[in-house]
């Protein structure tokens, strides 16, 4: 992306841009953080709309999916901003806490469902948490690239569900995910 274009989607001449941002890297680390605090919040808006520890993990695992229209945009820009993350220490700092926070709603699910017998964890819900998040983002670049559907995404990151945290009640009803 060029200062043109920058200035250009904002509305501004380039002037405008480098005198509030004199280093370009400290504009994208700003709009990093702008989007994966957006990203995150609708996330676990999301996850709070649903009432079991199951259809919490899905709609948790279901909104880290970049879904063709503005979860995709919005996909797209913070992948294409990992490069900043990785020159540039304010953004790799915004890129950890954003990390840190997906696996948190992830790991809150977790223990939530252990605790109600909905889930019989495998590993330790900090290490299932941090796993869906890596999960969701080399899927998610599959998914940006064309060589996997979104819905396939979904459908393997439930089935590393159902593996990771089976049911821990024996009644058919309630070992399961509703996108099975």
């Amino acid at each position: 992306m060029r200062l043109a274009d920058i200035a250009e989607e904002a509305g501004v001449h380039s002037a405008s841009v480098l005198y509030y941002y004199p280093d370009v890297q400290e504009l994208f680390a700003e709009v990093f953080a702008k989007g994966s605090a957006q990203y995150a919040e609708q996330r676990e808006s999301q996850v709070a709309r649903a009432r079991t520890s199951r259809e919490r993990l899905e709609a948790c695992i279901s909104s880290g999916i970049p879904w063709p229209g503005a979860p995709e945009e919005a996909s797209r820009i913070l992948y294409e901003l990992i490069p900043v993350v990785l020159r540039h220490a304010k953004a790799a700092e915004q890129y950890e806490r954003f990390v840190d926070r997906q696996a948190a709603l992830y790991e809150r699910i977790l223990d939530e469902g252990q605790r109600s017998g909905d889930f019989r964890l495998v590993l330790p819900a900090p290490v299932l948490a941090r796993s869906f998040v890596a999960l969701e983002d080399g899927y998610g670049v599959s998914v940006l690239t064309g060589t996997m559907s979104a819905e396939q995404e979904k459908e393997w990151l439930l089935q590393y569900a159902r593996t990771v945290a089976p049911g821990a009640r024996d009644d058919a009803g309630s070992a399961d995910f509703t996108g099975s």
